[in-house]
């Protein structure tokens, strides 16, 4: 027994490794090679303050990647070689490998194999972590795939939630909603490789998390916020480039009694009433019908006078209950039209108002038609300085400066607000803050919705503000905090009353 122990000692201390063979030698040069690489990315990455995504990608994800297939090939090779080696001689190789620390090549094995995986797994745990930051930071969020999320990241550093992270709206806490998010981005990842993403994107999402985990955690929808002053600078489409501005007071108010007075755009929070609707589209502007319930417990349905839903229509139909993210539909990824983006620009100055026709001329360049953003950018910067070379020729020479910011501003509009590569602009994506340029408020208070009793919605313009002073110079000196009945810049007299905004306006119209 002694003597067979002794030859079977003598055999492991001669026999060559199993990972002498050509899958586990490959392994051990691809994880060698990968392992340094890791060690140098990240040594760069750390040096470079984790700015560049692509870095982060090969230093956290591509990297580890081959890293772990080398282990594995490792593996594969020393298995396979153990399955050739007991064929060749059957009863001389064991089933399992024999652990004896006498020998001192085993020993020298084992402590080396002990070195090797306590420093694997101090960097493992390392990149663990910094992977997981990385894959939860808004610049892997919205720069990794590119072409894709260009138009929503751009939007969304525009935007007033632009020191919010991605994770805090899209992504939930703890350790399912991070691994439901990384089996939707492993489709998204072979969705862009394979270009199987739609263009543009689909809004709204629906699987979205809930207002009350993300708004709510800032946003108390409780509180009584009363009424609001708003000022908007039009200005309108002529020589002069006329400034028609709108004083407002909107009545934000609340609902919650035990806050302040039930009433105002507020009162659609289902604190105190539940407001529940239908929309027959995916996009949820289309609402034939309405259901309240208030305070009491009283239930009263609207339904559209032009396009009312049948029983078996409604059996059919999900109910959404109303909350922010149906007015505030646009809270971050937000689109600004040619008109509003135009307007903001000459109302700061950064487009000045002594050229000539100019909010005219930037909306017409802004809304044609281009097939990239390098061609809008030409054709904008063409467009306007022919534009004033052929009926401002004095302004050109004297104050050409002016020209040329005016085209830099409307060339960074563009940049900001359109992407025709994902077919992206203000018309696909309405916001429904407002009524102006999308139905938004009037998708419910167009005064066609009514009840079997025949009360309509409220189409009150005071229900949810007042106009305390509007139009340009001298009008805009005397406030009236009773309230002014709108009046439309343009002489049209009281037709404005019988459609809505959008039927003429649409933020790109201003002719």
């Amino acid at each position: 027994m002694n003597a067979q122990n002794g030859n079977q000692n003598a055999a492991c201390t001669t026999a060559p490794s199993l990972i002498h063979n050509m899958i586990s030698l490959g392994g051990v040069i691809l994880a060698a090679c990968s392992f340094f690489a890791v060690i140098c990315l990240f040594a760069i990455d750390t040096f470079r303050g984790f700015r560049n995504q692509y870095l982060g990608i090969l230093t956290y994800i591509v990297a580890p990647g081959f890293l772990i297939t080398g282990m594995l090939l490792i593996a594969l090779g020393a298995i396979r070689e153990r399955h050739r080696r007991r064929k060749l001689k059957p009863g001389e190789v064991p089933a399992f490998p024999r652990l004896d620390l006498n020998v001192p090549r085993q020993r020298r094995t084992l402590i080396a194999i002990a070195l090797v995986t306590f420093v694997l797994l101090l960097f493992t745990a390392l990149g663990s972590y910094r992977t997981y930051q990385y894959t939860e930071s808004v610049q892997f969020c919205g720069t990794a795939c590119h072409s894709v999320m260009k138009p929503e990241y751009t939007a969304y550093q525009q935007s007033p939630h632009a020191n919010v992270a991605c994770v805090q709206c899209h992504i939930g806490p703890g350790a399912s909603w991070y691994v439901k998010s990384k089996l939707s981005g492993a489709y998204q990842v072979y969705a862009t490789l394979m270009d199987k993403y739609p263009h543009p994107i689909s809004a709204p999402i629906a699987n979205l998390r809930p207002v009350r985990l993300t708004c709510e955690e800032c946003h108390w929808p409780r509180k009584f916020f009363g009424a609001a002053e708003k000022v908007w600078h039009h200005y309108l489409p002529d020589q002069t480039n006329t400034d028609w501005t709108i004083r407002m007071l909107l009545k934000i108010g609340g609902g919650d009694p035990a806050f302040g007075p039930v009433g105002g755009i507020h009162w659609h929070m289902a604190v105190a009433n539940k407001v529940e609707y239908i929309a027959t589209d995916e996009q949820l502007q289309d609402i034939p019908w309405v259901r309240l319930t208030d305070s009491y417990g009283n239930v009263t349905v609207y339904q559209s006078k032009d396009k009312p839903l049948q029983p078996a229509q409604i059996a059919d139909a999900t109910v959404h209950v109303i909350d922010c993210v149906d007015c505030h539909n646009r809270p971050t990824h937000i689109y600004h039209s040619p008109v509003d983006s135009v307007d903001l620009a000459l109302s700061t100055g950064r487009i000045s108002t002594n050229l000539p026709s100019i909010k005219q001329q930037a909306v017409h360049a802004l809304v044609g038609k281009y097939r990239s953003t390098d061609e809008a950018l030409r054709g904008i910067s063409r467009a306007l300085t022919t534009y004033y070379q052929s009926n401002s020729p004095a302004l050109t020479r004297t104050n050409a400066a002016l020209v040329a910011q005016a085209v830099s501003e409307v060339q960074t509009i563009y940049t900001h607000n359109f992407f025709p590569g994902m077919k992206v602009s203000w018309r696909v994506y309405p916001d429904n803050i407002g009524h102006l340029d999308s139905d938004g408020c009037f998708r419910c208070h167009d005064g066609q919705h009514f009840s079997p009793s025949g009360k309509p919605i409220s189409h009150d313009c005071r229900a949810c503000h007042d106009i305390i002073a509007q139009g340009t110079g001298k009008a805009l000196s005397t406030i009236s905090p009773q309230g002014l009945p709108f009046k439309h810049p343009a002489d049209i007299g009281g037709m404005w009353q019988d459609y809505k905004c959008s039927f003429c306006h649409d933020g790109g119209l201003v002719d």
